[in-house]
């Protein structure tokens, strides 16, 4: 049966003088490689974490978006992209008065002048209840003050943070967001108050990737091999964040 592995006609891949044909497997292994720009693969990676972390945050997000694949993504914007082209905005499907606005910065330091831009990039303010900058460098401590002028929600995450969804982590347990009424029932059915659960602090990454606020409750349900299924509860605990805690 091994004899069928080799190669027949012109030779390609098969065994010469004891040793197979490197190039017939470099080519092969080339079909593997990504020849487009490193930057268009990252802005695809982190606008598709954003667009399920708005979707698990009960946003309304087309499957089409989230779905696109790589090359479909570059054929619209380009190897290199225009980031403006990138900004979009949601709407939560439970509560159409929230809006959140998404908005990917450049590769500069992100200053008081950033901030002014950014600004002007936001239409009807006054129905936005977030905003949401993917950032690639450091932001200044007089950017940061800036931002609190802002009347809603700003939440800043590293591109890097963003390059990989970490609700899907192999080892990351299930997180399940309670509604103020599910969370009224735990709290009745054990009799204990919301201190008494476990803690999960604001700046924790699954916090941040749901967005959530202090004492709201999830429901944490562990898988394994070995171990048994088994299911606990964390509240969210601590104060609220400032900005230069989230980047």
């Amino acid at each position: 049966m091994e004899a069928n592995l080799v190669a027949e006609g012109n030779g390609h891949g098969a065994e010469r003088g004891g040793s197979f044909d490197m190039g017939s497997l470099g080519r092969c292994l080339s079909s593997f490689v990504d020849e487009g720009s490193c930057e268009s693969h990252r802005y695809y990676l982190s606008r598709r974490t954003v667009l399920e972390m708005l979707r698990d945050r009960d946003y309304s997000v087309p499957s089409s978006e989230i779905d696109i694949t790589l090359q479909e993504f570059r054929a619209i914007h380009g190897q290199n992209l225009d980031i403006d082209r990138l900004k979009f905005s949601a709407t939560n499907k439970s509560d159409p008065s929230k809006r959140v606005l998404v908005i990917f910065c450049g590769t500069g330091v992100v200053k008081v002048s950033s901030v002014r831009l950014i600004a002007a990039q936001i239409a009807n303010r006054d129905s936005l209840t977030g905003l949401i900058l993917v950032l690639q460098n450091q932001i200044t401590n007089q950017a940061l003050k800036a931002m609190d002028l802002f009347t809603f929600r700003v939440e800043m995450f590293q591109i890097t943070d963003l390059l990989v969804n970490i609700t899907k982590h192999v080892l990351k347990p299930k997180h399940e967001v309670l509604t103020d009424r599910e969370k009224e029932k735990l709290l009745n059915k054990y009799k204990i108050e919301e201190k008494q659960l476990p803690r999960l602090l604001k700046k924790d990454a699954i916090s941040r990737y749901y967005g959530l606020e202090k004492g709201q409750v999830v429901k944490v349900t562990y898988t394994g091999e070995i171990t048994e299924s088994h299911v606990t509860y964390r509240c969210v605990w601590g104060r609220r964040l400032d900005l230069w805690e989230l980047v």
